[in-house]
């Protein structure tokens, strides 16, 4: 591995005059993913900006409107917190499935989201639950969906200088609940074939009133997936409708063949993996007291 600066930033001001001062320059947030693309020559850095350091991006905070998230929050923080457990079950499931329990201390969100990985778990199940990043750079801050972070495989919108601080995630309806499933070759700590997220709201009378469904590691972004919920709003979850969305589910798909799967394989365990990720989702929601 290359020799390379190492910079703490105790603020966001001043790892974005790091960054903009050095286009070489990588962030640091766990270090899961970017220590082993340094080692084996994917990237050269010059510099590692460690920003586990910065408050604003290791602080937490649930409210009634939602929750804030910074980036650089270690993922088994986030799954040990029973009250996000409870409202945001799906999202934490992912997390959860971030590598070891070692690797979580260290893995985050923002390092998940900026990576860009297709098959990156925690990116379908944010897009279920309408997350937005808050992103700092030169120009100020600047807050989009999390649906338009990912320009393609290893690639984002993010410009010189610029870094995710936050997630910001919009407290669920009455009734609502999220699911998160994936498949993987063996039984743990393996990189998705197929991911699925689902986010049902249900009316009083078990009536899907809103929905949305997100698929990973099938096209080069994990992408929502609007038809698949069209399937889903106005039913009642029946067989016809869960049929419907998986078919939609699978016309998504835009994947390859590869040693680890076919894109006929994928295909079709897409659309299994949404339909049970609904029938997860919709139980939840009957039981959930948002």
């Amino acid at each position: 591995m290359p020799s390379a600066r190492y910079e703490a930033p105790r603020s966001v001001k001043e790892a974005v005059q790091l960054l903009g001062a050095d286009r070489d320059a990588r962030v640091l947030a766990g270090g899961t993913d970017l220590l082993v693309q340094s080692k084996t020559g994917r990237v050269s850095p010059s510099a590692y900006v460690d920003v586990k350091r910065i408050p604003e991006l290791m602080q937490l905070q649930l409210g009634a409107s939602g929750l804030r998230c910074g980036a650089a929050v270690p993922a088994a923080r986030i799954y040990a917190n029973e009250e996000l457990r409870r409202r945001w079950p799906g999202l934490a499931e992912a997390t959860d499935l971030i590598g070891s329990s070692q690797i979580q201390g260290r893995a985050s969100w923002g390092g998940n989201l900026c990576n860009a990985s297709p098959a990156a778990d925690t990116v379908p199940a944010l897009l279920v639950c309408g997350a937005e990043v808050a992103i700092a750079g030169p120009k100020g801050e600047r807050t989009l969906p999390v649906a338009e972070f990912t320009t393609g495989p290893g690639t984002s919108v993010l410009g010189p200088g610029e870094l995710v601080v936050e997630f910001r995630v919009p407290a669920p309806p009455a009734r609502t609940a999220d699911a998160y499933l994936r498949l993987i070759p063996r039984s743990e700590m393996d990189i998705a074939v197929v991911g699925a997220g689902v986010q049902l709201t249900l009316a009083a009378d078990g009536g899907c009133t809103a929905a949305r469904v997100a698929i990973g590691a099938v096209a080069p972004t994990a992408r929502l997936v609007p038809a698949a919920a069209q399937a889903l709003v106005g039913s009642r979850l029946d067989d016809a409708a869960l049929a419907r969305a998986a078919e939609a589910a699978r016309a998504a798909v835009q994947a390859i063949d590869d040693k680890r799967g076919t894109i006929d394989y994928r295909r079709q365990v897409t659309g299994v993996l949404v339909v049970r990720a609904a029938r997860i989702a919709a139980e939840r929601a009957a039981a959930a007291h948002n």
